[in-house]
């Protein structure tokens, strides 16, 4: 850029700065006759037409931006300025959610910008909100849960979650968050044996070491990157753990047991059946997170409820409460807390998915332990 180009620009970015977006107009126009594209500040000759009130010359020179660099932040939400001035909502939205799209992806934003940013994000919640009204009330009331959950999607009031097991992912599977429990009839009998469970259960407690910690170290794997490791706020009295019995807790629970035995768990040599006792201290918190699979469901039976602690599994939260089960696809992320004063216990285990076949499941047995078996 000469001597002189730089002197107009300069003259330009102070009328701009005074107000005067006449006198701005005029010498970005002229050097817009001039400069090479690339050296031009489209932006700036932007912001004074707008200033002038010719939004459609205005709109052409973020396009000219938006040509060299179609992702410059600046240009982005200027564009989506014009488009709201205008009353295009959906046209707004888009321009605003690509900046917005752009500064979470490269973290920068012109910082004389930074309040429309922000305008942007608000504009896009409060547009998304107008949308979903629209979208009820035309409807009135969803005709069942998945229509309003679709809904919801599409409104942005809930975040999509998907499987996303961190070991073995077995395509063509539903979706789903939670299962209903009377989807499992073999859960009744279970639940008819709750009292007895709970009797077992306060004969444990009462000899505390019996319960550890779930999360623990192993002297030939790297220790796990979890807040709770070695912590006994999240603890597991096991039945079942690597597809053994572990025979001492077994004789002193016999009733837990007949209830497992009414659950189609797998069983996968050195892997599966997996069964515990899963305590919840106050104050724990499992963090996000994806099991290792999706070929399995995990049922939780409630031993001991408590108020306060909830199990949120994609964008769905639920909490224990008596008699209720909670069966869902530990593939999508999950996390649990216990807010309240008490501890919660559950009777934690795996089930086959229903969706996955008698020879589907054979084949994966095979699978799972073959690998198991591998030993590099």
């Amino acid at each position: 850029m000469t001597g002189e180009h730089g002197a107009r620009l300069d003259a330009a970015v102070a009328a701009l700065r005074g107000g005067d977006f006449a006198r701005a107009a005029d010498l970005l126009r002229g050097l817009a006759g001039e400069l090479p594209c690339e050296q031009m500040p489209w932006e700036m000759l932007a912001r004074a037409e707008e200033g002038v009130g010719d939004r459609a010359a205005a709109s052409a020179a973020l396009d000219r931006r938006l040509l060299l660099d179609k992702r410059d932040i600046g240009a982005l939400l200027l564009k989506g300025r014009l488009f709201e001035q205008d009353g295009d909502v959906r046209a707004a939205s888009s321009f605003f959610q690509a900046a917005i799209n752009q500064q979470t992806l490269t973290g920068g934003c012109p910082r004389q910008l930074e309040a429309l940013l922000e305008h942007g994000r608000r504009f896009i919640a409060e547009s998304g909100r107008r949308y979903a009204e629209h979208l009820f009330d035309r409807l009135e009331a969803p005709p069942s849960p998945r229509i309003a959950h679709a809904l919801d999607l599409l409104s942005g009031k809930r975040e999509l979650y998907l499987q996303q097991p961190s070991v073995f992912y077995f395509p063509e599977l539903p979706q789903r968050q939670f299962y209903e429990a009377d989807e499992f009839p073999w859960l009744a009998p279970i639940l008819a044996l709750v009292p007895e469970m709970r009797g077992e259960l306060d004969a444990v407690e009462a000899d505390e070491e019996r319960f550890s910690p779930y999360v623990t170290r192993d002297p030939a794997r790297p220790a796990p990157n979890n807040p709770l490791l070695d912590d006994p706020a999240w603890s597991a009295f096991w039945f079942w753990r690597g597809g053994e019995t572990v025979a001492e807790n077994a004789a002193r629970c016999p009733a837990t047991i007949r209830a497992l035995e009414h659950a189609p768990m797998p069983r996968i040599g050195g892997r599966s059946p997996v069964a515990h006792w899963s305590r919840l201290l106050p104050g724990a918190h499992i963090r996000p997170h994806h099991g290792m699979l999706n070929t399995r469901l995990i049922c939780h039976v409630p031993i001991r409820t408590a108020p306060g602690c909830s199990l949120r599994v994609g964008n769905e939260v639920r909490e224990w409460r008596d008699g209720l089960p909670l069966v869902f696809d530990d593939s999508i992320e999950h996390e649990a807390r216990n807010a309240g004063g008490q501890s919660r216990t559950v009777l934690l285990f795996e089930i086959w998915r229903p969706e996955i076949t008698e020879g589907e499941r054979t084949a994966l047995v095979e699978i799972f332990e073959s690998i198991e078996a591998y030993d590099g």
